[in-house]
């Protein structure tokens, strides 16, 4: 029992593993973000990488063709020799001061791309409907902007510029042996198609297991946030050990993957070893028969550059091995990324939205079907109408319909069927920064940013002056509380602002809102977490923020909504009552019941 409960939650995440087979095309699309330093940092780095990398080639050749022929055949003196000494010295030098330069600029220009693909992915999802945030945990959307791209940088610092190095030097090294001797080269390079051959059959593999890294990284820093932000409810109920000891079961898994896909990883390594000892044992075992055989012309400089190129042959092959890793885990994040680059918003302008720059406030809803997931409808074929500058309340059980009216007015999601109109125009048309820009929300979970309370109170309208933002404070009721703060507008609150109470954060939402000067004002139970005696306060503020503006509210508090100009009932998704509080109250129909019992509640 213990064991499906637990399963079950651990399916909270609806990320799986993407079952795609590797391919270049994607990692095109990865590296295209190279784009916009293809005139800058890009050619210097590749430039200094081609120099270092034909030092780098030449130096065997001088060793060994030019050095040593010419010392055994005793055309050398001493002095020649540390000449040669100087000139090998000299150019390895040189090659260490490019590759300085090829480190520095490859890093530059990793962080660079970094920066450019964490930018494109988090504007990209702010930009995304509510419907995407429905369907992940905060938890897992991070792990894509964080963890995902972190996994990248390694493959755009070093992977990409290594890949290229790496490349020409095994070509360059190829080249050259075949040109000294194509005999030994043939036979010392036999051992690459099985190189190949093995290598290839741990592909899926190590893709496969860095896949189910990343997703487990995700559900663990799903869980991570979860376990933060209900900590209190944890607390409440007395259930830290058993979110220990789930959280020790995910932990544990997102251990198990890294071991096993460090593992495979480490199984290349080894191999490439392998194969330059055997490298290294056919060179002295072929090289020195050739050598005294009559018949070969090989000659020992050539066999002395050999071994020098033998040896720096398996070091690119090795690199390459984890340039592939690199790929590997990049093409796992890669898929990730994209696959929220990918998402497109369930709501977004037409081409040609108009552009909305004064209304007066006045919404009609037309047979207004909705469902949030296609099966189950919220609402009903709704006909509705907002007039401007009036104050229209909400009511109905849980489920009725009352959230989903206001979301639809600010096009958080579009109606199934039926049309949205604001001052005659369908929403559809509008373009949605200035349809949001005209619409305000005081929520009854106030979310206050992490920073000052002028800060916060800003946030409503980013140009407000001090004094616009004191005076809208004032306004609402909301100065005297911030005044008696040890740095009063300056305060600095974390996020959730802890330091407030309940009935605090939500004046500041009022401010916020009020700030903002919208004319539509949606209040989402806004009085709910504020006592009696503060609400009393803030009638007076609450006048002045209504003022002149289409509000609309929704209220369990049916006090609150006494002098609406007009209370729409709502029961699953249909309009069952609708008029002012005395009308409703004189039908004695579904509001009047409502009333009577929350009175009742109170007596009681």
């Amino acid at each position: 029992m213990e064991q499906a409960r637990r399963k079950t939650r651990f399916h909270y995440s609806t990320e799986e593993i993407i079952e795609k087979p590797f391919n270049w095309k994607q990692m095109t699309r990865l590296f295209s973000f190279l784009a916009p330093y293809a005139k800058s940092l890009l050619p210097k780095t590749i430039f200094v990488m081609l120099l270092a990398t034909a030092v780098r080639l030449i130096i065997p050749i001088f060793i060994g063709v030019f050095a040593v022929d010419r010392l055994e055949k005793g055309l050398a003196t001493t002095a020649d020799m540390v000449l040669y000494a100087g000139i090998v010295l000299g150019l390895y030098l040189f090659a260490y001061v490019a590759n300085l330069f090829r480190i520095r600029w490859t890093n530059q220009l990793g962080q660079h791309v970094i920066f450019d693909i964490r930018k494109k992915l988090f504007d990209h999802i702010q930009h995304l409907s509510h419907r995407f945030y429905d369907q992940r945990s905060a938890g897992s959307i991070l792990v894509r902007v964080i963890n995902d791209v972190n996994s990248l940088q390694d493959l755009f610092t070093n992977g990409v510029i290594n890949l290229l190095m790496d490349a020409v030097m095994l070509v360059g090294i190829v080249v050259i042996l075949f040109s000294l001797s194509p005999e030994l080269a043939v036979v010392i390079l036999i051992v690459l198609p099985i190189m190949f051959f093995i290598s290839t059959k741990l592909r899926r593999q190590i893709r496969r297991a860095w896949q189910t890294v990343r997703l487990r990284q995700s559900r663990l820093n799903s869980h991570l946030n979860e376990s933060i932000q209900g900590i209190r409810v944890t607390q409440a109920y007395a259930q830290e050990h058993e979110n220990m000891d789930f959280f020790d079961e995910v932990n544990s898994q997102n251990y198990e993957s890294w071991r096993q896909a460090t593992r495979m990883n480490a199984l290349f390594r080894p191999f490439v070893e392998m194969a330059s000892a055997l490298g290294g044992a056919i060179l002295i075992w072929y090289g020195a028969f050739l050598i005294q055989s009559d018949a070969s012309t090989l000659e020992l400089g050539v066999f002395v550059s050999f071994a020098f190129y033998i040896g720096m042959f398996w070091e690119p092959i090795s690199r390459l091995g984890q340039v592939y890793n690199q790929l590997l885990v990049g093409m796992a994040s890669s898929e990730r990324i994209f696959e929220f680059l990918d998402e497109k918003p369930n709501v977004e302008d037409k081409p040609d939205a108009q552009p909305l720059t004064d209304i007066k406030g006045e919404i009609v809803f037309k047979e207004v079907e909705f469902s949030y997931d296609g099966k189950r409808r919220a609402l009903n074929g709704v006909d509705l109408t907002f007039h401007a500058g009036t104050t229209v309340a909400l009511v109905g059980h849980t489920g009725s319909g009352k959230s989903t009216i206001v979301n639809l007015m600010s096009r958080f999601y579009d109606p199934t069927s039926g049309e949205i109109h604001l001052d005659g125009v369908d929403l559809k048309d509008i373009r949605l920064a200035d349809l949001r820009k005209h619409v305000s929300y005081v929520l009854q979970d106030t979310f206050i940013f992490a920073g000052t309370i002028m800060d916060n109170i800003r946030f409503g309208n980013p140009s407000a002056t001090d004094e616009e933002i004191i005076a809208a404070a004032q306004a609402i009721g909301a100065h005297s509380f911030i005044e008696k703060l040890e740095q009063g507008y300056q305060t600095e609150v974390e996020e959730q602002g802890n330091v407030l109470s309940v009935g605090e954060r939500q004046l500041l939402s009022f401010a916020r809102a009020l700030i903002a000067d919208p004319r539509i004002l949606i209040l989402d139970e806004a009085t709910a977490s504020i006592d009696t005696e503060t609400e009393v306060k803030i009638q007076n503020g609450l006048k002045k923020l209504l003022a002149g503006r289409t509000a609309i509210m929704i209220a369990h508090r049916l006090s609150t909504i006494r002098d609406a100009d007009n209370i729409i009932v709502l029961e699953h998704g249909n309009v069952i009552e609708q008029g002012t509080h005395d009308q409703l109250m004189e039908k004695k129909g579904t509001y009047f019941g409502l009333v009577k019992s929350q009175y009742a509640a109170i007596k009681d």
